[in-house]
Formats: C-alpha cells, structure tokens, sequence
C-alpha cells in the first residue's frame, strides 16, 4: 500500500515513516501542507491510505480533507494529530477524515490504523 503522510514538521513524518517501516510499508509519499496533498492525490492514483496533520501552513489539514471529499476522492484518511479535544474529533469526521490519531502515538498505534484500512480495501 502507498501511503501519503501530510505534515510541515519534516521530524514528525520522519517519525511516521520510521513507524510504517516498522509495519513493512515502504511505499511512502511526503507532502507538507493540504496544497500539496491536493496537488499529489490528483497526480497519484494508488496511494491508498493519506496521514493528514490538521496544524499546517498554507493550507490545513481539516481544509484539504473538504477539498479531497469534494472532489470524490474516496482515498481513506486518517487525521494525525495533536487537537484531541472531541469537538475536533467530530469535525474532523463530518469534514470527511475516517479516523483520528492523536500525537503522541506509539507505531503500534500506526499499526492498528494500518491494519483497519487494509482489511477495507
């Protein structure tokens, strides 16, 4: 599986990468900002799991996931993290995300993510 991670801290998807390699993925995409991660789904057609920061320059997290759902993109996301209070877990699943990963997490926790949009697709 192709995996794109979105985040500005170039430490964090570092850290995310070390965490999908740790699960056998290899296949690793970066992008820094929403923009980006727009621009790279409309180029890309296999990438089957997007890694979304939602603090971010240029353009957010929460604001690339609308755009993403408002172009039919039906690739998964999943909302990584540090907002963890539960109005911004709601939003960020009626904006369109799949699920939440709050930093700090554990690759097990990448893992488990993982796992669950494997057995989907």
């Amino acid at each position: 599986m192709q995996v794109l991670i979105v985040d500005d801290s170039q430490i964090m998807r570092k850290i995310i990468i070390g965490a999908l390699k740790k699960c056998g993925v290899n296949d690793i995409i970066e992008a820094s900002n929403g923009a980006e991660a727009i621009e790279t789904l409309g180029k890309q057609t296999d990438i089957g799991l997007v890694l979304m920061d939602w603090n971010m320059p240029t353009m957010t997290g929460i604001d690339a996931v609308k755009k993403i759902r408002a172009a039919n993109v039906k690739t998964p996301v999943v909302m990584v993290t540090t907002e963890a209070e539960k109005e911004k877990v709601i939003e960020a699943i009626k904006s369109g995300a799949n699920d939440y990963l709050i930093k700090p997490f554990s690759p097990k926790d990448i893992q488990s993510k993982l796992e669950k949009f494997l057995q989907s697709t």
